[in-house]
């Protein structure tokens, strides 16, 4: 990984990744000294309701950069649909030509579009790929990744254990709101309010109320939840930078495109003082923005109620009490761009020259005659040309010759000539440097048919669930889907139709326990693993490899990047309208959801910590919303390395509309059913029934 000290740019190690949701944010961001600003470009990015910017801002707001030595990283980071392919690769294009330095990508099919169009351009992996072990990051890189953004949820020995297996940077989130979900794996505002947080469209449906409680005798029925256990904390890691730089971290992260320009900058201001060992503002990083503080429950391993809470008119305003102060910030430049200043003189002129350390060099003629001075004048002029304050040009050595020091010009001549050669470099260092943009055409992609006959398959979340149907009811079932560690349990005869499904989170220990479970499926005579998380591709295993729920699949092209990694088939991303479906290429198999409570969330945090710790709790709960619906919450593993499901209470349901699935596979997910509700769900669902009580179709017919 290279020098622990430095990133690969030789700038100061980890570098200060700051959000620029607008001009003005990013502005202030780089004024009080960021190292580099992340920012979307408008329409393709996980924060579409920021300012963002347009391609012609991009061009100013990289110039305006780069001028000043920071890197810009542009956010291409959510699904997209076969539809917007082509408005995508001229975002990628854009970007390219505006000369940034990054992509951060999401979908698999920006990283495809990105090193076709624009190879000059580095892939960053957003944290909604759902990276957060060694293998994953191994994976990033040999996919041609440069870094690979982690997920929130990790502790610093986590953080430390993937750095030091990593071949590529990682960057890690500093300071900032949290999701409650896993980044990449929540569909929470989709399926309640439409509005995909995985297409940038969140609506934060987590901070609204909710209450927790047991499966039994929790809250009384028709009452409404007002507590907001789904609500956490924003997260404040700045004291533990140090601790971050020594495990290998290459850069930290801002979280807050959609906060202000203030914000920016205070968290800016306490990132540089940290990384240089002096004290910062606490007072003011906190008044800012908090949600009534800030937790490092993560990064500590302290999974508690602790770590919950929400923004009071208190904290509201403080922030516009502290906003003031703030503001001083970035009120005058930083200067930060190392210059190297030489005086000259020829045929009684003075000459000024300014070079920097990428090659850009100005230089400036006095307007009148030097005079010989009846003095030395070395500390005067030195001192006038080191007067580089409120610009972002910073004297590390000025070559002032003997003969010139001896010279006489007034103070204002040794300004203009400081001023015009610093404007010259200022004016050669904004000048555009675009990176080389490909020709490149979108491949066809032949629809599929509206209508087909989808053959209808199941996943179940237990074994019991698939033992207790009955055999006429089972051998109508193309294959099914179980978890990895149930699939000891099934006696031989079901095997060749039974896919071994691994996990779509596998914190800490729960990576070589998966890698233990496939390992144990070896050898049953299966017909394939199901896998869900980019780190288990470099899973070993002589299974046909399929993909699932956590993999996140939208559009066609991204269902060729898997299909050339080795997959045989895939599972749509249930966010996946219906026509967009239809874009899907034949030449890989796809399988739709047909029936399932919708796991809305996958969640490290516990919200059932907000009333109980593990000790004595049956891995089982509810969460009850303002308007008293009550959804299940499961819990997979006690204690930190476990992970938390929300499910949604009204289940998706497509039996009577099958025909209209354009897919291969019709599949019904069961979950939270007993094996008798199984029975009878499955029944109806084959006979092309209606569903017997409350259901929705998703976004099927967005």
């Amino acid at each position: 990984m290279g020098d622990r000290n430095q990133t690969n740019t030789g700038a100061p190690r980890p570098e200060i990744l700051a959000p620029a949701g607008n001009a003005q944010m990013l502005s202030a961001a780089v004024l009080s000294g960021a190292d580099a600003v992340y920012l979307g470009l408008t329409g393709y990015n996980a924060r579409r309701s920021a300012g963002n910017f347009t391609p012609e801002e991009l061009e100013q707001a990289v110039a305006f950069c780069h001028a000043r030595g920071v890197r810009v990283h542009v956010t291409l980071n959510t699904l997209v649909f076969g539809s917007e392919l082509a408005g995508l690769a001229d975002a990628v294009r854009a970007v390219a030509r505006a000369g940034a330095d990054a992509v951060i990508a999401d979908d698999l099919a920006v990283a495809a579009l990105v090193r076709q169009i624009a190879p000059g351009l580095a892939l960053h992996g957003s944290t909604q790929m759902t990276v957060h072990t060694p293998e994953g990051v191994r994976q990033l890189a040999a996919m041609g990744y440069e870094r690979a953004i982690l997920a929130r949820e990790l502790s610093l020995e986590e953080i430390r254990t993937i750095a030091s297996a990593s071949p590529i940077e990682v960057e890690v989130f500093i300071h900032g709101a949290m999701c409650m979900a896993v980044s990449g794996q929540c569909m929470m505002s989709a399926f309640l309010g439409g509005r995909s947080g995985n297409r940038g469209a969140c609506a934060g449906p987590c901070r609204l109320p909710f209450d927790a409680a047991p499966t039994v005798g929790g809250l009384r029925p028709g009452q409404p939840g007002r507590a907001c256990h789904l609500s956490l904390k924003d997260m404040d890691l700045v004291p533990y930078l140090r601790q971050l730089a020594e495990a290998g971290v290459a850069s930290v992260k801002i979280e807050g495109r959609l906060r202000t320009p203030e914000y920016a900058a205070a968290a800016v201001a306490a990132c540089r003082a940290a990384r240089a060992g002096q004290p910062y503002d606490e007072a003011l990083l906190r008044d800012i923005f908090s949600r009534s503080g800030f937790t490092d429950g993560y990064l500590t391993g302290r999974n508690d109620r602790t770590m919950f809470g929400v923004r009071t008119e208190q904290d509201a305003a403080a922030t516009r009490a502290a906003a003031p102060k703030a503001r001083e910030l970035f009120r005058r430049e930083l200067s930060r761009v190392p210059v190297c200043l030489t005086v000259s003189c020829e045929g009684g002129r003075v000459q000024l020259s300014a070079a920097d350390r990428d090659g850009h060099t100005a230089e400036a003629v006095s307007r009148q005659d030097a005079q010989p001075a009846q003095r030395d004048q070395g500390e005067a002029i030195r001192r006038a040309l080191g007067k580089t304050g409120g610009t972002p040009f910073l004297p590390e050595e000025i070559r002032l010759p003997e003969e010139a020091a001896r010279l006489f010009l007034p103070g204002s001549e040794w300004n203009e000539l400081r001023r015009t050669v610093l404007d010259q470099l200022l004016a050669d260092r904004s000048t555009p440097a675009p990176k080389e943009v490909r020709p490149f055409a979108l491949p066809a992609f032949s629809l599929r048919p509206a209508a087909g006959s989808p053959k209808p398959a199941a996943r179940f979340e237990t074994a019991d669930q698939l033992l207790d149907l009955p055999g006429a009811l089972r051998d109508r079932l193309a294959f099914w889907v179980l978890p990895a560690a149930e699939v000891p349990r099934l006696p031989e005869p079901l095997r060749p139709r039974t896919l071994a499904e691994l996990p779509r989170v596998q914190f800490g220990a729960a990576e070589p326990a998966t890698r233990r479970a496939l390992a144990a499926c070896e050898g049953l005579g299966l017909a394939g693993v199901v896998l869900n998380n980019l780190a288990q591709f470099r899973f070993d295993t002589a299974l046909p490899r399929f993909g699932g729920l956590g993999l996140n699949l939208t559009n066609p092209l991204a269902a060729e990047q898997y299909r050339r990694l080795g997959l045989r088939g895939m599972l749509a991303h249930p966010e996946t309208p219906l026509a967009a479906m239809r874009q899907f290429a034949a030449d890989l198999p796809v399988a739709a959801l047909c029936y399932g409570h919708m796991p809305l969330m996958l969640t490290r945090a516990c919200p059932l910590k907000n009333l109980r710790d593990c000790a004595g709790c049956d891995r089982r709960g509810l969460l009850r919303d303002r308007k008293a619906r009550d959804f299940p919450v499961r819990c997979s593993a006690p204690g930190g390395a476990g992970v938390r499901t929300v499910y949604n209470p009204v289940a998706l349901y497509m039996g009577d509309r099958l025909r209209e699935l354009p897919a291969d596979y019709a599949v019904a997910a069961f979950t939270l059913e007993e094996p008798a509700q199984v029975r009878q769900i499955l029944e109806r669902l084959l006979q092309g029934q209606p569903f017997d009580g409350e259901f929705t179709r998703g976004l099927y017919y967005a």
